[in-house]
């Protein structure tokens, strides 16, 4: 499958929101926020548009990936720029074909050219782990709770990027998402059953 990565263009992006919904729906929760999630960052001032990326093969936008800004803040409440991942998405009937690894690589490489030293993430540790993301606890950052688990990983993007970066991790938040917008977001598109969550993620 030949496959090209790109910058996402402002008329694709309800149609990656519908991507992410299919790719996160009744995976890690009853249904999902993933898409209302990407639809806030879009509109945050974590946003950065080179780092909004399509998959597409042929005429046919398959997968997604975004990174936006975040930082982490230590006990002297300075803080360190860094990357927040995710949601990353690709449709179920394109998945385990290394869609999700070359949008996931080319996101890497074009935050390395944007100078980030670091990004962090919340995912699955088996999938992550293959890309070099490890326990964000291995570089002293903690979720913005003091909490560290598994599915909480960073990826230096230099060498020693994240070894002076110790402290407290705080993610856009546009990441938060209350129960009334995401059921007025929902109206927008095809109805769908929400059922028993295929991942438990829980630490």
């Amino acid at each position: 499958m030949k496959l090209i990565i790109r910058n996402t263009i402002e008329n694709e992006f309800f149609h990656t929101e519908n991507i992410t919904r299919e790719a996160f729906w009744n995976l890690y929760a009853p249904g999902c926020d993933e898409h209302l999630v990407l639809h806030q960052l879009r509109k945050s001032k974590s946003y950065i548009k080179e780092l909004d990326l399509v998959a597409v093969t042929g005429d046919r936008i398959i997968g997604h990936v975004i990174s936006t800004k975040a930082r982490v803040v230590n006990s002297s409440n300075i803080f360190s720029e860094v990357l927040c991942l995710g949601p990353v998405s690709v449709l179920p009937e394109f998945q385990q074909n290394g869609v999700g690894s070359k949008l996931i690589n080319s996101s890497v490489t074009e935050a390395k050219k944007l100078g980030f030293s670091g990004i962090i993430l919340f995912g699955n540790p088996y999938y992550y782990h293959r890309f070099g993301f490890r326990n964000a606890a291995e570089f002293e950052i903690t979720t913005k709770d003091g909490e560290n688990f598994e599915p909480f990983m960073a990826l230096e993007l230099f060498e020693n990027g994240l070894k002076n970066s110790g402290g407290k991790f705080f993610e856009d938040e546009a990441f938060l998402t209350s129960e009334a917008d995401l059921n007025d977001f929902e109206k927008l598109f095809p109805a769908k059953e929400k059922g028993t969550p295929k991942i438990n993620l829980n630490h």
